[in-house]
């Protein structure tokens, strides 16, 4: 009977497969490469034949003389090389002479005769026919006549010159050249902390400002709505009704009603004058993370984590559209009364502008790299910006033209806002606040709010952010559990925080 044919595990087996092959071709690696001579003669024999074939063939009276005569050019090198300056070299060209008799040959009688001499119309001509790319290095004839005989000077291009020419094409200038600066951007004054209020037991997410900037809502991870006096910073009221946190809020400003969404994938309308809810919006899948109001149409935008966005009519509860076609989590959606009406951002890093009447999305922006969690507009420029954890962008309405970067926030970039004066506020997964100049870029300021006493470290997140309606206050809610005010210092002035031009190089 045949011997049974013993068993080994893959990894014994690929280690002796691989101790085969070393010991196979260690042997050679040891070994230097052997060198053979014969072969490297004959290549350096072709070599030199095919270089220098034509000089070893000369006659042995050729190779005396190029002997005897080689250190009188080495002479004449020398003294070429040695020479003065150039602006010290005389004028080869004298009034009479037709030509430059450079280098130093004169010309014959009979030549000169038949050579007319140059006039200054002749050699403009000539100079208006060069092609407008080769610089010009004359300006007339006497200028000729100065530099006749003159070797060239060849220079490395500088840098810091360019050629300007005015409408003559005989005349050029150097000019130093300007480097590339920023528009000076516009002075706005810091903003400090100016209040801090505490009320709910869990992170706050969403805020909304009521239309006549009195008071304000919050919603929080504590499933409660709280209206707080925008004033004086204490609490209204408060709602309770959804079963999961509030991720978006809105007050209209055309009934008395306040909108709110949340994680238990619950759209709620609630009226203000009894304080209680009155409508449910059924429909989402998921979690709602953001919501909308028409300005000018009663109707509802809700998106969330079924990467869709809902338009809702607001009286009837009907769901007109549902607008698909982002593949991850639509974090944040806006409205406006001009095209296009619908705006969402989501976490498949790209934004869409919606055709609101037709139900479909008329253009998409795929300039971010990362997750889009906030889109914010612009209250008077027809822009908008969006947050990612690559940058910030703006855009222009209505194709979403890409109009700058602003780059700088290194972190999640979890809201915007911005205000009439230009100023763009973004808030990080890391509490940190940086405010911009729309119209520059430029990063103005940047602060770290600070935590409630007791919080850790990482309960300094900021989750949402608006201006009050005059824009002179901005709201924060962040991971500590508060809602914190911020206000431009009063006592600031521009003379104080100069601001300069800066140099982009």
């Amino acid at each position: 009977m045949a011997e049974d044919v013993s068993k080994h595990s893959v990894h014994t087996l690929v280690f002796r497969s691989l101790k085969r092959s070393h010991d196979m071709f260690i042997a050679n690696n040891v070994q230097p490469v052997l060198s053979d001579e014969d072969g490297i003669n004959l290549k350096m024999s072709c070599k030199s034949k095919d270089q220098y074939g034509p000089l070893l063939d000369l006659p042995e009276t050729k190779r005396e003389l190029r002997k005897q005569n080689a250190p009188q050019y080495q002479q004449q090198e020398m003294q070429i090389v040695g020479q003065q300056e150039y602006n010290t070299i005389p004028t080869q060209i004298e009034p009479g002479y037709p030509y430059p008799n450079a280098p130093g040959v004169e010309l014959s009688e009979q030549t000169a005769i038949s050579q007319p001499f140059p006039n200054h119309d002749g050699v403009n001509n000539m100079i208006n026919n060069f092609p407008d790319s080769h610089p010009q290095t004359a300006y007339g004839v006497q200028d000729i006549q100065k530099n006749a005989g003159i070797p060239e000077r060849v220079l490395p291009p500088s840098q810091a010159l360019v050629a300007i020419s005015d409408n003559t094409k005989n005349s050029q200038a150097l000019m130093p050249r300007k480097a590339p600066t920023m528009p000076k951007p516009k002075w706005h004054p810091p903003w400090k902390l100016f209040r801090v209020i505490s009320g709910h037991i869990g992170w706050v997410r969403s805020l909304a400002v009521e239309p006549a900037n009195q008071w304000f809502v919050s919603g929080s991870n504590d499933r409660t709505i709280k209206i707080w006096d925008l004033a004086s910073g204490t609490l209204k009221l408060s709602l309770t009704g959804h079963v999961s946190a509030v991720r978006g809020l809105a007050v209209s400003s055309r009934h008395p009603y306040l909108f709110s969404a949340g994680e238990d994938k619950m759209v709620k309308c609630w009226d203000l004058e009894q304080n209680k809810v009155i409508r449910h919006y059924h429909g989402h899948l998921s979690a709602c993370f953001d919501l909308a109001l028409h300005p000018t149409i009663d109707i509802l935008a809700t998106c969330g984590r079924d990467s869709s966005i809902r338009i809702w009519d607001m009286r009837t509860k009907a769901c007109i559209h549902t607008l698909t076609g982002h593949t991850n989590t639509v974090a944040s959606v806006q409205c406006q009364s001009s095209e296009p009406q619908v705006i969402s951002g989501s976490h498949d890093a790209t934004i869409r502008l919606w055709d609101l009447a037709a139900g479909k999305s008329r253009a998409t922006l795929t300039n971010h790299k990362k997750s889009v969690r906030s889109v914010v507009l612009h209250p008077k420029l027809y822009m908008m910006a969006s947050a990612s954890p690559d940058n910030i962008k703006q855009w222009r309405f209505p194709e979403g033209n890409f109009t700058q970067n602003l780059s700088g926030h290194s972190a999640i970039i979890n809201c915007l806002a911005v205000n009439s004066d230009g100023v763009l506020v973004s808030g990080g997964d890391n509490g940190t606040i940086h405010m911009w100049d729309w119209k520059t870029g430029y990063n103005f300021l940047r602060t770290q709010a600070p935590t409630q006493p007791g919080s850790i470290d990482s309960e300094s997140g900021i989750f949402a952010m608006t201006f009050d309606r005059s824009g002179s206050r901005l709201l924060t809610a962040e991971a500590d559990k508060t809602i914190k005010v911020y206000k431009e210092d009063e006592e600031a002035v521009s003379n104080t925080t100069s601001i300069k031009t800066f140099v982009c190089w």
